[in-house]
């Protein structure tokens, strides 16, 4: 898994970085790839990466604050220009329907693939999508307006099948690889009973990546994620400035650092930086953090942070 950051900015662009846009890349086999909000520009900011629209599969949106939602219309169009043609499922909380029916009404736009608008209820709390390989839960944040943070979690997988072993104990390719892959104990034509856990290397649990959305610490913060691989959490303001975060449903630095080490996160990274940070400020933000949780990473536009996995458990 990948995770690029499209836009890190709070509110509007600055010239240090633009607004709200996270893509996650999927593993193999199919390599498709989600995002998580889309700000104005947030296709531009695709351009600079790997990533190609007709591979997007799915969309999150947390809130509808412009700084999260502006750029999706014209994405969403474009991605009718760029071959997209398999089904997109659009997932958001009440009136994200009707944001992308009006508009799309009102230019004309038609898609050439099936885009499924889902609307959670504003306090959902429970599964919002599975592909089969990762399962998505949301649960409602305290923000000014209806939000969400999302946590997937990725199916365990087996360890790889160990060729070497299967040849010196004379089983040949073919389904048995197969039926021993998922788990399944074989038993070969001379009665010999062929385990799993004998053939296979170690067993890759899966990872588990929490995205939130704007917000105030919170307990379900905290609960989505929980023993997270990898958090992402706002860091609007610095540490210091907690009141005036409140204010507007922000965290500050410390905050974000608090609610990673109460829910044991591998890694933290911040980002949704107001526009009173230059990039040059990011070090500090980073330090103020990591006074409270070591693990931390200020997000800067087009970071690309590789999530990897455990290899046993």
């Amino acid at each position: 898994m990948k995770i690029w950051f499209l836009g890190t900015g709070a509110g509007r662009p600055s010239k240090h970085r633009n607004v709200t846009g996270i893509a996650l890349q999927l593993p193999e086999p199919g390599c498709g790839w989600w995002l998580f909000d889309a700000g104005e520009a947030t296709q531009h900011q695709l351009m600079r990466t790997p990533l190609k629209l007709s591979k997007l599969e799915a969309v999150f949106v947390t809130h509808l604050h412009g700084d999260h939602i502006y750029g999706l219309p014209g994405l969403l169009s474009s991605r009718s220009f760029d071959g997209g043609v398999t089904p997109v499922a659009l997932i958001g909380p009440p009136g994200i329907k009707h944001y992308m029916e009006t508009i799309f009404a009102v230019s004309g736009t038609q898609l050439d693939y099936e885009l499924t608008i889902h609307e959670l209820p504003a306090e959902h709390e429970g599964s919002v999508f599975d592909n089969g390989l990762v399962s998505v839960e949301a649960k409602p944040l305290e923000h000014r307006v209806t939000c969400f943070g999302y946590r997937l979690t990725e199916r365990d997988q087996p360890g790889k099948l160990d060729a070497v072993k299967l040849r010196e104990l004379g089983v040949q390719p073919g389904p048995v690889y197969g039926q021993l892959k998922n788990g399944q104990a074989v038993t070969l034509p001379d009665g010999r009973l062929i385990r799993p856990e004998e053939v296979t290397g170690a067993h890759l649990p899966g990872r588990i990546v929490t995205i939130l959305g704007d917000t105030k610490p919170c307990g379900n913060a905290v609960k989505l994620a929980e023993n997270a691989s990898l958090l992402v959490h706002e860091a609007t303001f610095a540490a210091g400035l907690e009141e005036k975060a409140h204010e507007f449903g922000h965290s500050t630095t410390h905050e974000a650092a608090a609610a990673a080490a109460a829910a044991k996160v591998g890694r933290l990274v911040m980002t949704h930086f107001s526009g009173r940070y230059g990039s040059e400020d990011l070090a500090m933000l980073e330090r103020e953090a990591a006074s409270r949780f070591e693990e931390v990473t200020a997000a800067a536009d087009l970071m690309m942070i590789e999530i990897t996995r455990e290899t046993t458990k």
